[in-house]
């Protein structure tokens, strides 16, 4: 030990207040001097606020190191997930039985050098070879440095088209120069995954009737080439493309679609692949998603990665003419404008008719909080074609029978008793469904409080769609956190909410939270569907008394076809199960497992096989989208 540590021991020891604070001191200035580490605190409040990345900003300075974040773990997956040096050269080694020409098109404007080289190592170190890539150059003057670099690989075609003729037929230019049996979609300033070819080849010779492939995504800056904020997607789901072109990153169709769709049309430059995609999903629903990464996403001061989107503003008015046109394609009547986040959108669906509809609250006892729930549908409601069905179960206070006296064939509403022992909720429900004379059936809790105005027509305007069987809304607990913003299969080991306790004012991942989606279930604490699905599925399984039932009544509704949709626009304040209570004893228990056995055994192969609209890279012991640090099965 040297004498000055010996004098800094003996002033300052180990574990003293001072040495403490001088140790924090000493971090705190040698971070406001590393680059890598600003970004990094700047990267924990985008994810997740200013708040948090305080938060961990402290941790930090009196621990050494950050608690591990997402982007940590993302390092993991990497590692784990993604091919090595010897599973890359097999690949490289692999004869397909079918080797098609894969065309990647790529439109060029004033592209740097840089970037452009980086992009042709990306293909020239592809492990499928295959492939070609057809480049339209509407850049003002010509780059030397570009056609020399195009001379790599003869594999490359370079055009340089004299004019910018906009970004889609400068597209439309170099898918002119394609003669592969599949296209593939490739910004000038993005890269390929080393294995991106050879997945869609192998999905292609597994799937071969497939028409449209995209895949997951993330992003990278070139300072460090750290790759985060990875989009684990779902599968393909109608709704949620119109309510934000989730797709994005990487698109790949048939030659033969691609002919049929006409290419990239002008009049929706900056939204030119979201009007592609939407036709496309009109034309065919041999549509295909590949749960791997193989787009990397480059941020830089001039890219939507970069700034959120306000780089690109017309590009979003675009996108609103690109889904306009979409739904009066499709013969759907509705207005588009722009969603509750910055590239995404909303549909107002007009109302068709006058459609009755007859709202099912399961009542007993707590009329305070049943006051609560009628008084707001009372004063907010805009719809007026509507009935209240309160449906009495087994009330044991002489207040609920006074009260259903004064409500009852007043103002739309009507009590109904149920005359059964016992809480089952889907024969209640079933009960109450027989006992109403609506169209359409909302089914909503007696401890839930309205927060939105025009609920039953935003409802109806998914619900009247032939394709659609059933539509749930965004729920919040007292302290205005979410207790329900759609139902993941698996989470929990069943099901589960998704973005649980998440404040309101923040966003969970990729905003899903806050745009409209497609799901495989919604609780009933509110949900829309018509009356006639409950026929066509046979009502609500009485075998599931309390647990369940709803995610199963989804499930059903799945089975035949229909798409359940989530719908944010609606919100209302959620007490949660006030007057059931809890599984706090023997006999609840019992029933709670028998419930999770009936549903495991009836849905085994949904569990096996896993939700569609979750991507199989995230947790499922978590309700906030969290990435998987472990390897994940290739199912």
């Amino acid at each position: 030990m040297t004498e000055k540590k010996r004098i800094r021991d003996k002033l300052f020891p180990e574990g003293g207040k001072i040495r403490t604070i001088l140790r924090i001191a000493n971090r705190f200035i040698q971070s406001m001097f590393n680059i890598k580490f600003l970004r990094k605190i700047k990267q924990k409040a985008n994810e997740k606020g200013w708040n948090y990345a305080l938060k961990e900003l402290k941790i930090y300075l009196i621990n050494g190191e950050f608690s591990t974040s997402q982007d940590d773990i993302y390092q993991i997956w990497i590692a784990k997930n993604e091919p090595n040096e010897e599973e890359l050269l097999k690949q490289k080694n692999t004869q397909f039985q079918f080797m098609p020409k894969i065309s990647v098109i790529v439109p060029m404007y004033n592209t740097p050098v840089n970037f452009f080289e980086e992009l042709i190592n990306c293909l020239i170190n592809q492990t499928y070879s295959n492939w070609e890539l057809c480049l339209a150059d509407g850049s003002p003057e010509k780059n030397e440095k570009i056609e020399q670099i195009c001379n790599k690989d003869q594999r490359i075609k370079y055009k340089f088209l004299n004019e910018n003729k906009g970004i889609a037929q400068n597209t439309n230019e170099a898918l002119n120069m394609t003669t592969g049996q599949f296209i593939a979609l490739l910004d000038h300033d993005d890269l390929l995954a080393e294995f991106a070819l050879y997945e869609v080849v192998k999905y292609i010779n597994e799937n071969p009737d497939v028409d449209f492939i995209y895949s997951d995504e993330d992003k990278f800056e070139k300072i460090d080439g750290r790759r985060y904020n990875p989009y684990f997607k779902s599968d393909f789901a109608p709704d949620t493309l119109r309510a934000n072109n989730y797709i994005c990153h990487f698109s790949i169709l048939k030659k033969g679609l691609m002919d049929k769709l006409g290419g990239f049309r002008s009049e929706y430059d900056g939204a030119q692949d979201y009007d592609l995609f939407l036709r496309m999903s009109e034309t065919t629903n041999k549509i295909a998603h590949i749960s791997k990464i193989l787009y990397h996403w480059r941020v830089h001061e001039k890219s939507t990665s970069k700034s959120g989107g306000t780089a690109k503003p017309y590009a979003y008015d675009a996108g609103i003419k690109a889904l306009q046109d979409h739904i009066d394609r499709l013969n759907l009547k509705g207005k588009v404008k722009h969603g509750n986040t910055l590239g995404t959108y909303k549909i107002d669906y007009e109302v068709i008719g006058n459609p009755k509809v007859s709202i099912v609250i399961p009542n007993k006892d707590y009329i305070s909080t049943l006051r609560v729930c009628l008084k707001s549908i009372k004063k907010l409601t805009t719809y007026k074609n509507y009935e209240i069905i309160v449906v009495e179960n087994n009330s044991e206070e002489n207040e609920t029978f006074e009260y259903y006296k004064e409500i009852d064939n007043i103002d739309n509403i009507k009590v109904v008793y149920y005359p059964e022992k016992g809480f089952n909720y889907s024969k209640i429900i079933n009960f109450g469904v027989q006992n109403s004379q609506g169209e359409y059936i909302i089914q909503l809790n007696n401890d839930t409080k309205l927060l939105t105005p025009n609920w039953i027509e935003e409802m109806l305007g998914f619900a009247q769609r032939e394709d659609v069987g059933a539509v749930g809304v965004e729920l919040f607990y007292p302290d205005n956190t979410i207790q329900h913003a759609g139902i993941i299969i698996g989470i929990g080991g069943i099901a589960g909410h998704v973005f649980k306790n998440l404040p309101r004012e923040r966003h969970g991942y990729f905003s899903k939270d806050a745009m409209i989606q497609n799901l495989s279930a919604v609780t009933a604490a509110c949900i829309m569907t018509k009356k006639s699905i409950y026929d066509e599925v046979g009502y609500m399984d009485e075998g599931f008394k309390v647990a369940f039932n709803d995610v199963d009544f989804c499930l059903k509704i799945r089975e035949k076809g229909k798409l359940i949709v989530y719908d944010p626009y609606v919100q209302f304040t959620h007490y949660e199960s006030k007057s059931r209570g809890f599984e706090d004893t023997p006999e609840k228990q019992i029933r709670f497992k028998s419930e999770i056995d009936r549903f495991d055994e009836r849905w085994k192969c949904f569990l096996d096989k896993g939700d569609p609209y979750y991507n199989k890279n995230l947790r499922l012991d978590n309700d906030q989208y969290a990435i998987k640090a472990e390897c994940v099965d290739d199912k």
